[in-house]
């Protein structure tokens, strides 16, 4: 079996983007009005978000699809996607709030938990005196951890063709880890490099390129779709 090479699947991603630059804008533009919910409520914007980048790659397979004779509208796309992509979502920020409720009380600060849920952020101090660049890295920060903290945890309790498997082999969580692992296995130099990859990006717009954060997670949401179309295509 050949293997597989990153610099394939991003070069791959990006002209998938380009081939429906307004459905791909639209997708964008919306998730960087939802990041902002982050200021408000860290545990409704990390599910957002999260929800949202699932939801991409269900995009992406419309996208695919509007060149086949199986074609099928956005809506029913993004329809099909919504409710793996929430169960997702929720099983991430049931783990971010474990990790930082231990965290808290370890630093002896347990009153900080309830924040996690509402912490109202969007005031005149937060947001005046500031450049663009600078509220962009204000409240888009989190998302950027966040987007790593949720790679982190698919690599660690599940594999980054998971979430895929399940949404288009309709694989249980334990059958899309193991055929997941399986094919990460066969594979580690291509998901490594991926991988590296999105976690430099996330560190470079968490503090330098900050409102490129909705991009990469829409470009995200397609290296997803393409290394697993990709994988597929070589199986099959």
């Amino acid at each position: 079996m050949k293997s597989a090479k990153f610099s394939d699947w991003l070069k791959q991603s990006l002209l998938f983007i380009n081939r429906e630059p307004l459905v791909w804008l639209g997708y964008t533009l919306f998730m960087g009005v939802l990041l902002v919910l982050g200021r408000i409520s860290a545990a409704l914007g990390i599910f957002l978000a999260m929800t949202c980048l699932f939801v991409g790659v269900g995009i992406a397979k419309y996208i695919d699809m509007k060149s086949s004779e199986q074609r099928v509208s956005l809506s029913y796309a993004i329809n099909k996607s919504l409710p793996l992509a929430i169960l997702a979502a929720t099983v991430i920020v049931l783990c971010w709030f474990v990790f930082m409720a231990l965290a808290n009380i370890f630093s002896g600060e347990p009153e900080k938990i309830a924040q996690f849920f509402f912490y109202w952020q969007l005031t005149p101090e937060n947001l005046n005196h500031k450049s663009s660049r600078e509220l962009a890295s204000w409240l888009y920060g989190y998302a950027n951890v966040a987007l790593i903290f949720t790679l982190l945890m698919m690599t660690s309790f599940a594999s980054w063709f998971s979430h895929s498997l399940m949404l288009f082999k309709d694989y249980t969580w334990s059958a899309a880890r193991e055929h997941g692992n399986q094919v990460v296995a066969k594979h580690q130099n291509a998901l490594y490099k991926l991988l590296g990859f999105v976690f430099i990006e996330a560190i470079l717009c968490a503090s330098i390129t900050p409102l490129l954060t909705p991009v990469l997670y829409m470009l995200t949401s397609t290296l997803m779709y393409i290394s697993y179309r990709n994988i597929f295509e070589m199986v099959n």
